[in-house]
């Protein structure tokens, strides 16, 4: 089939390793069916994204709404924000965007893919270190938990978004520092309720995806130059 041709054997052996570590997490730990759903579905958003596909989106909408409702019952209420009123509705503009920057990287169908200056660097990293302390104290403010890791993970995924919407490729660079906060952040969460294991897993194959992202795009801003 066409669409195989497309995978690569670590992309199809990632996604089934994962969803089968998932499926028994899910079980060994009485996780939330939600919490599953949840995990599964970001999973395969990540790695479409990785792999410059704008069908991410489609099963992005779905992991953030589910995401939004597992965070309120942590009291994570930056991460509620980020993704109800964020990350939900911009997956309808990411794919609005991303149809109209279509290109054929290597005979399959990718989107261009560019890089970020280093002056885009400097004005990036200004506004990042701003709205972090910013936000966390109007967390704080809130009642949140973990109000720093909260504020952190969702300025800096807001940064990525924005980048991941311009098709830079730096964005990975910015989502492997938020899945190693991210990962902290759930695993206290976990310590603390018991629940949301499938969900720190998710954290944790991001992690490895966002490395892959950001050797697959750098490759394809390379071959896109070259071509």
């Amino acid at each position: 089939m066409k669409i195989l041709k497309e995978w690569s054997l670590f992309e199809i052996s990632w996604l089934l390793t994962f969803t089968i570590v998932n499926i028994y997490l899910f079980f060994a730990f009485d996780d939330t069916l939600i919490g599953l759903v949840a995990s599964l579905t970001g999973m395969l958003c990540v790695v479409l994204v990785a792999k410059g596909k704008i069908s991410n989106y489609f099963f992005g909408a779905i992991n953030t709404a589910l995401y939004a409702y597992l965070s309120y019952k942590q009291q994570l209420f930056g991460e509620v924000m980020l993704n109800g009123l964020f990350y939900f509705p911009i997956q309808f503009i990411g794919f609005y965007l991303w149809s109209k920057k279509k290109t054929k990287t290597n005979g399959a169908i990718t989107i261009e893919v560019k890089r970020l200056t280093k002056n885009g660097w400097l004005i990036t990293i200004s506004i990042a270190v701003t709205a972090i302390i910013s936000y966390a104290l109007l967390l704080k403010y809130l009642g949140g938990k973990q109000v720093w890791l909260d504020s952190s993970t969702n300025v800096l995924s807001i940064i990525a978004q924005i980048l991941m919407l311009k098709r830079f490729a730096e964005q990975w660079v910015i989502w492997i520092v938020i899945n190693m906060l991210s990962i902290t952040m759930w695993s206290i969460a976990f310590m603390t309720s018991g629940e949301s294991i499938t969900v720190l897993v998710m954290w944790s194959a991001y992690l490895v995806n966002s490395i892959y992202g950001y050797i697959n795009w750098s490759k394809l801003a390379k071959e896109q130059e070259a071509s």
